[in-house]
């Protein structure tokens, strides 16, 4: 599960130009606005991701006018995400350790108090011909699609500045994996395994593409994962006619890991299927957070008329490692 709020350490306080009563903290690769002098370097603090959704409690009322969301599911909270003040991008919430109340817990950096805040991860209302029917939880013998923010991955990148990544667009649509697995095939959303139902979008697009019978002639358990794009899903920023699957992995479901980016490309060529677009091949990290997060920013190769959702990096060999950077201009623009 995502740890949406950690403990962790204000690294740095910055002045803001022009304001009196805010400043700017850095906590990992992240900056959030705080009340002036609210913070000091140094000082723990529980600080909670954008997409977190805080429960209706006194604490947090201050956020009910810019930030009360209902989910599909009835749950109402407050949902954080990225907002400008003052000229700053701000994104987060940094709470004093205090608001875990009588609640003792080790102050270890990255330690997880996400159910103790009862703080759940906020999710969209999900249109009626994607909700579909469940039929279970994603399955165990599958590993779900959910990269890492750059942002948290301070500590990690220097182990990989040598290595070889190659980056692909994150596409803005909605998760889906289609497995074949001893016999039995299935899809799933991001959280569950949908029945079969030839109105729904998912049932429809995968029936379209042929895939299950792709799936059967390879001939072993597999799964493919990519993002179900198009009209009613999300905004349909690329204004799409219809729906698609863009695919950005395979996994092997025997060995439980990935395919490298080599066998990748070779099982969507062979099954005439489209990936997500390739925005650099054998690349290298940049030295900083910052220089991964301008890169993030662009144009979307899917329509050159909108803004890109971000990159996603992955090594090209088997040692899997792999992170998105989810660009700014993106998520301000998809907040108004």
């Amino acid at each position: 599960m995502r740890k949406l709020a950690t403990i962790q350490i204000v690294s740095d306080v910055q002045p803001i130009e022009g304001a009196d009563k805010i400043e700017l903290a850095s906590i990992l690769g992240w900056k959030v606005v705080i009340k002036k002098g609210e913070f000091e370097p140094g000082d723990p603090a529980i600080y909670c991701e954008v997409d977190s959704l805080l429960p209706v409690k006194p604490e947090f009322e201050f956020l009910r006018k810019s930030s009360f969301k209902r989910m599909s599911d009835g749950k109402e909270g407050f949902r954080l995400k990225t907002i400008k003040l003052r000229g700053q991008i701000s994104q987060g919430l940094l709470l004093p350790i205090t608001a875990l109340g009588a609640h003792v817990i080790d102050l270890v950096p990255g330690t997880d108090v996400t159910d103790l805040l009862e703080i759940v991860k906020y999710e969209p209302p999900i249109p009626a011909k994607l909700a579909g029917e469940v039929k279970g939880p994603f399955p165990g013998f599958l590993s779900k699609t959910d990269e890492e923010r750059v942002q948290n991955l301070l500590d990690e990148l220097p182990l990989y500045k040598n290595s070889l990544f190659y980056v692909t667009e994150k596409v803005d649509g909605t998760s889906i994996t289609i497995y074949l697995k001893d016999g039995q095939f299935g899809i799933c959303s991001r959280n569950l395994e949908l029945v079969e139902n030839p109105e729904n979008t998912y049932w429809k697009v995968v029936r379209e593409l042929d895939i299950e019978n792709k799936l059967r002639n390879l001939g072993r358990n597999i799964a493919l994962q990519g993002e179900l794009l198009g009209e009613g899903i999300q905004k349909n920023i690329y204004k799409f006619k219809g729906q698609t699957i863009k695919f950005f992995d395979a996994f092997d479901i025997d060995s439980y890991r990935y395919f490298d980016r080599k066998s990748f490309f070779e099982i969507m060529n062979n099954f005439g299927l489209e990936t997500v677009p390739v925005v650099f091949d054998d690349f290298t990290l940049p030295e900083s957070i910052d220089e991964i997060l301008q890169m993030a920013n662009g144009k979307s190769q899917l329509n050159p008329d909108a803004n890109r959702e971000g990159l996603v990096f992955r090594t090209t060999d088997d040692k899997r490692f792999s992170f998105k950077a989810i660009s700014n201009n993106f998520l301000l623009l998809d907040e108004e």
